[in-house]
């Protein structure tokens, strides 16, 4: 077995990022994760992508998932059904947003967003508007790396070469309190976007209702939220809503969607739902769109080999029973506003240190330059990989984002710790994860040169 640290030329995997060096971590409990060499880190990512919600090393969902590995693991859903698979629907049904009254479950996010896609042009054809399959998304989001998911978003860095294969959609800009703090400017550019596409075109808006990687906990005004539903109603578009890390509990409900001013037609969902503990992911429509689609077809769409399988739907169900038992969605509502202002509270000498925004365990830290308190720090200097760095030497595991190439986002740091950490295990987290923002925040003040008084923008 591999136990020591590897990098591209000392591996026979392809890894993601070539110049990396890949600790080896071979177990967990809770929210502490060990590596090869013994050295223990508290895990504020779950995981590191936010789907374990519930910790590492649980031994009830371990034992569910055994003991329906003995029973049945696998059964295709195109001809079959199981009795996981229907309670799970049913249960998940029953916390979801208003309408929402049917689910269909595939093995990750960014499946789950196919399929939202698919349902929203299959509804579409369904009504005989057959012209309809464009969408119009925000340029800062991250939706998945299949061809379809990555071309949602408008952050060319990450189509990189891939651009000739993804389909050609229209992007609005984000509505952040930096560049359109009412939300107004985002209206104005989503009227540009109908009008360039065509409204009749417009199949589908499709967003984060809170976003994580590309903007961490960061959501529009209400303006924006109001004026969105305002032109479904005019239009005949749908929305979209990729929960895929918000879904389940995340932001202190069971779907973000139950904080805004609007009901979403089709959410994506994911992480939480295995809770690190199997492959599963879902998308729920509302009533009126099955039964659109039902009355005029005898099929719905192409399904991929595990959909629905009895293992992970087992374990799903498992999931929301703990969620149910333990209180923890409610925790982590009662918890959050709390975890944010201590945040705060630990970062607020940095100057680096903008903005900490927050809803339940999903928080996001933004960064600046000190000289003015505003500006995006340099791409130069490499900030958010070295927080990263500074924080696994420190002992804890956190995600920062870089800066991208539009404009619209710098530096930032992605902080959401596992349900059940306890708060001992909270309290070191942000002390490692401020000690680890100020000893690079010490470093990029020494590399910044005539540094005036910081100053309003």
């Amino acid at each position: 077995m591999t136990l020591s640290p590897v990098n591209s030329t000392r591996t026979s995997v392809l890894p993601l990022e070539m110049e990396r060096e890949y600790p080896i971590l071979i177990s967990g409990y809770g929210a502490e994760v060990i590596d090869a060499e013994g050295r223990r880190y508290l895990d504020a990512m779950s995981g590191g992508s936010m789907a374990a919600t519930l910790g590492h090393g649980r031994n009830d969902l371990i034992e569910v998932a055994r003991n329906q590995a003995k029973r049945i693991s696998y059964l295709n859903n195109e001809w079959l059904t199981n009795p996981w698979a229907e309670d799970l629907a049913r249960e998940l049904i029953e916390v979801a947003p208003e309408g929402l009254g049917r689910a269909r479950f595939v093995t990750g996010g960014a499946e789950a967003n196919e399929l939202a896609i698919r349902t929203a042009r299959t509804y579409h054809v369904s009504r005989g508007d057959i012209q309809r399959w464009q969408i119009i998304s925000p340029a800062q989001s991250y939706h998945g790396p299949t061809m379809e998911t990555l071309a949602l978003t408008g952050r060319p860095g990450l189509h990189g070469a891939f651009g000739p294969y993804l389909p050609k959609h229209l992007y609005i800009p984000p509505s952040t309190t930096r560049f359109d703090e009412t939300g107004k400017e985002a209206l104005d550019a989503l009227d540009d976007a109908l009008e360039e596409a065509g409204p009749e075109t417009v199949s589908l808006f499709f967003c984060e209702p809170i976003s994580a990687a590309a903007l961490p906990a960061y959501s529009p005004p209400n303006l924006f939220w109001e004026g969105l539903a305002e032109r479904r109603e005019q239009y005949g578009f749908l929305i979209g809503f990729d929960e895929v890390v918000t879904g389940v509990g995340r932001t202190g409900d069971w779907f973000a969607a139950n904080r805004l001013p609007i009901v979403p037609d089709i959410i994506a969902t994911a992480k939480g739902l295995g809770a690190g503990y199997a492959a599963i992911g879902a998308t729920l429509c509302q009533n009126q769109i099955y039964e659109t689609i039902a009355r005029k077809s005898e099929s719905f769409s192409l399904g991929h080999t595990w959909d629905a399988a009895p293992l992970s739907c087992a374990v799903g169900l498992a999931v929301i029973e703990t969620l149910h038992a333990e209180g923890l969605v409610e925790h982590v509502a009662y918890r959050g506003p709390r975890l944010k202002n201590e945040l705060e509270t630990a970062l607020i000498k940095t100057d680096m240190v903008r903005e900490v925004r927050g809803h339940g365990f999903l928080l996001g830290v933004e960064y600046a330059d000190p000289r003015d308190g505003f500006s995006l720090l340099p791409r130069e200097l490499g900030v958010a990989g070295r927080i990263d760095a500074a924080a696994e030497r420190n002992g804890l595991l956190v995600l920062s984002t870089q800066p991208t190439g539009d404009g619209y986002a710098g530096d930032q740091s992605l902080f959401a710790p596992p349900f059940t950490t306890s708060e001992d295990e909270l309290a070191k987290m942000i002390e490692r994860f401020a000690a680890s923002v100020a000893e690079v925040a010490a470093e990029v003040d020494a590399q910044l040169d005539n540094r005036p008084e910081k100053s309003s923008p």
